[in-house]
C-alpha cells in the first residue's frame, strides 16, 4: 500500500509562544512525509490541528471551510484530551518558529501536588510525576525553557536539576519555583544553576512573602546574584495591593501581577482594578517611580480612587 502524502495545517489559537503540541504534531507528520504549514485560507488541508491553551481567550474567529478534518486540542477545548505517547515523546519541530537555534522547550515533570484554586494543573494532570529527561529535551541545545509546575516537589525533579548543573545547561523554569520548598541544601543546588534570566518564585498569598524572602536569603548565601521574578495572582484588592506593593523598596525583587482567571468561566469579566494594578506593577520603571495611588491609567482617573 502506498502512503498518500497529506497536507497538514496548524492553528495556534491563543498562543504568543511556541506551542509544543503543534510542534510535536508537525514533527510526526513530517516524518510521515506530509507537508506541514501554518493554516492559510488559500490552501486545502487533509487535517487542520487547532490548539487552544486557555479557556478565557477568544476562540478562532473564522470558519474553516477548506479542510477534510479538523482536530481540536488543548486545555481551552478539552482538559482530558492528550497527544498519543508516540507523538508526545517526539522532538518538537523548532523550524515552525523564529527562535534561538540554541534554545529548547519542554517538561521534566507533569502535574502538581498543590490544589491552588486558580490553577487547573492538578485537575488536568494529577499529582506530580516524572515525564522526560533533560537530555531528551535539550539534545544539542544549550538553553532550555522548562514549563514544570512544581519541579521541587519531586525527587526526580531535584535529580534532574543536578543533571542540568553537571551538563552546564542554562535554564528557565518559566512557571516558577515554589519558595516554600527551598531548603538550605536546595538553595545551595539552585545557586549553581545557570539561569537564562532570573529565578522565578510564586507569591500568590500573603504567607508567601516571608517564604520568598527566606528562600532568597538562602540563595544569596550561596552566591546567587540575580533578580527574583515574582508571579502574583490578584484576588482581593487590599490584600493584592499590599502584597505587590511590598516589593517596591527591594531592588532585586520584581513582582509580576496577574489578574485572577477562573478556568471554569469562558466569559469572565476581569475587574478594572486588577487590570490597572497589573499595568502599574508590570512596567518596572513606572512601578519604581510612582505610587499606585498616583498612577493615571486613563485620562483623569487616578488609582487613589480605589482606596476611597
Amino acid at each position: 500500500m502506498v502512503y498518500r502524502k497529506m497536507n497538514i495545517g496548524l492553528i495556534a489559537v491563543d498562543s504568543k509562544y511556541p506551542n509544543l503540541a503543534l510542534m510535536k504534531l508537525s514533527t510526526y507528520h513530517k516524518q510521515q512525509g506530509d507537508n506541514v504549514t501554518w493554516y492559510s485560507i488559500f490552501e486545502h488541508y487533509d487535517i487542520v490541528y487547532m490548539s487552544k491553551i486557555f479557556t478565557f481567550t477568544p476562540d478562532y474567529q473564522y470558519t474553516i471551510q477548506n479542510a477534510d478534518h479538523i482536530e481540536k486540542g488543548g486545555t481551552g477545548y478539552d482538559i482530558v484530551k492528550k497527544l498519543p505517547d508516540y507523538i508526545d515523546r517526539l522532538q518538537p519541530d523548532y523550524d515552525l518558529y523564529d527562535i534561538d537555534k540554541n534554545l529548547a522547550y519542554g517538561f521534566l515533570t507533569r502535574g502538581c501536588p498543590n490544589k491552588c484554586k486558580w490553577c487547573i494543573v492538578p485537575k488536568k494532570e494529577g499529582n506530580i510525576t516524572p515525564y522526560m529527561d533533560i537530555e531528551e529535551i535539550a539534545q544539542d541545545r544549550k538553553k532550555v525553557i522548562l514549563m514544570d509546575n512544581n519541579i521541587l516537589a519531586s525527587d526526580y525533579g531535584l535529580n534532574q536539576i543536578e543533571k542540568i548543573i553537571k551538563l552546564g545547561l542554562r535554564v528557565d523554569f518559566n512557571q516558577a519555583i515554589d519558595s516554600r520548598l527551598v531548603t538550605d541544601d536546595i538553595a545551595k543546588m539552585l545557586a549553581k544553576v545557570k539561569w537564562i534570566r532570573f529565578i522565578r518564585f510564586g507569591c500568590d498569598t500573603p504567607g508567601q512573602i516571608g517564604e520568598v524572602e527566606k528562600a532568597a536569603a538562602l540563595m544569596d548565601k550561596y552566591g546567587y546574584k540575580g533578580y527574583y521574578f515574582l508571579y502574583c495572582i490578584l484576588m482581593d484588592f487590599k490584600e493584592s495591593f499590599k502584597r505587590v506593593n511590598y516589593w517596591r523598596q527591594k531592588d532585586r525583587f520584581v513582582p509580576f501581577a496577574q489578574p485572577y482567571r477562573d478556568w471554569g468561566k469562558s466569559n469572565q469579566i476581569i475587574p478594572q482594578w486588577q487590570k490597572d494594578l497589573a499595568r502599574w506593577s508590570n512596567r518596572r520603571w513606572v512601578y519604581r517611580a510612582c505610587e499606585f495611588s498616583d498612577f493615571e491609567p486613563r485620562k483623569n482617573f487616578y488609582c487613589k480612587q480605589y482606596f476611597d
